[in-house]
């Protein structure tokens, strides 16, 4: 049986659907990139207006927080968060609400988290009398650029003044169906780090191999010896990746360049081994560049850290969620080596970073995020705000 807190909020998000998919659609209409987002910041302090929430404050630029007071508002206080940027893609989706901005899309669903939050504190913000506590909202920028926009709206102290005790985030998922959430307590995401090597040697012609110093075979010797780093030198009990995406040697066919480009990403959940493999990988490459007569300049340019949801916090908001939607729609996850900035809130404080479901094979909706055809069934933004404006309530009881 529901408890008349979570009746009240789902019929909140009910008469809210409208808006808050209409608040979505304009979003995914007009989308802008990573620390960029001016229009979109401002969308959204005159939507937080519109529900009268007057405690706004501008942050990171194209970031705000927001307060929403309940009774006795200083006992306790969590944050919930959403990102604002978009990705340079180029949509394909034909629907009415299809970027107007070309080659910028809402390929990640920052538009999904931040018409939910923007639901959330229209739900919360009526039912304000019903809690104690205060709920900061955070509307972050540029979640999908270094050195995220996390980082910078901690350092411009978004999380100060009031300093919540707990950070929630939603993030949609494309593998689960709608209708349900997933949840992962400890090691969630990876760190991520990107890589760029030049290998340097001496061009020239491909026929007289023997008067040149040829970067190509360098470039992959290299790039085949450094999976060693992950495959013999990582403990097997510490998730590991090594991917180079990216390999440029300006040549010909009968071309040999005079150096060749790699560009790759590295990943792992542990701290330590992240710094051992760092330089594990310069020297190895260095030394092999050195040994066969060219040169290797190696940068490591160290992103966002691993991830890990408090446990406390994580097992009570999936219990929220069984609550909310029914112990049948709220799934466990696996470890997932992908990067989110949301990594650094919960470095500081105690997070819970949990999973939306928006797939729906019947319509089509099936597409990965950071895809030009990625889509949500839009039932999932109602549960969404709900949801998480359960979770706050539930948090703030305790």
């Amino acid at each position: 049986m529901n408890s008349p807190i979570i009746d009240s909020i789902k019929q909140l998000a009910t008469q809210n659907t409208a808006q808050i998919i209409a608040n979505r659609q304009y979003l995914h209409a007009n989308p802008e990139l990573s620390f960029e987002e001016y229009k979109t910041c401002k969308f959204v302090e005159t939507e937080l207006k519109k529900i009268g929430i007057t405690k706004i404050e501008h942050k990171a630029n194209t970031g705000l927080v927001a307060l929403i007071e309940g009774k006795n508002a200083s006992k306790k206080v969590i944050a919930l968060r959403a990102d604002l940027d978009a990705l340079p893609i180029f949509e394909q989706n034909n629907v009415a609400y299809k970027s107007k901005n070309e080659g910028v899309m809402h390929a990640c669903g920052h538009d999904v988290h931040t018409a939910s939050l923007l639901g959330a504190a229209q739900i919360l913000f009526t039912l304000k009398n019903e809690f104690e506590g205060t709920i900061k909202l955070v509307f972050q920028p540029g979640e999908e650029k270094l050195p995220g926009g996390a980082s910078i709206m901690i350092a411009d102290k978004a999380l100060e003044n009031p300093t919540p005790e707990a950070i929630y985030g939603q993030h949609v998922m494309p593998l689960i169906p709608v209708g349900k959430v997933g949840f992962k307590s400890g090691l969630y995401m990876a760190s991520s780090d990107e890589l760029f090597i030049k290998v340097t040697g001496k061009g020239g012609h491909g026929a007289m191999p023997h008067l040149n110093i040829d970067p190509v075979v360098i470039a992959a010797q290299i790039i085949v010896a450094l999976q060693q780093i992950v495959s013999r030198m990582a403990s097997p009990i510490i998730p590991s990746v090594l991917s180079f995406g990216k390999v440029i040697a300006n040549g010909a066919t009968n071309v040999i360049p005079n150096e060749v480009h790699i560009e790759g990403t590295f990943r792992t959940l542990d701290e330590t081994w992240r710094t051992e493999a760092h330089e594990k990988m310069i020297k190895m490459a260095t030394l092999m560049a050195e040994s066969m007569g060219g040169k290797c300049e190696f940068e490591v340019r160290k992103g966002y850290p691993f991830l890990k949801n408090n446990e406390l916090l994580t097992d009570k908001a999936k219990q929220a969620a069984i609550a909310y939607l029914g112990a049948e729609n709220v799934v466990d996850l696996d470890t997932w080596m992908a990067a989110e900035d949301f990594a650094y809130y919960s470095q500081i404080m105690p997070a819970c970073f949990y999973r939306l479901g928006t797939r729906n094979e019947e319509k089509g909706i099936v597409s990965s995020v950071h895809t030009p055809t990625f889509d949500i069934d839009e039932n999932a933004l109602a549960i969404g705000a709900g949801l998480m404006a359960y979770i706050a309530i539930s948090n703030l009881a305790e």
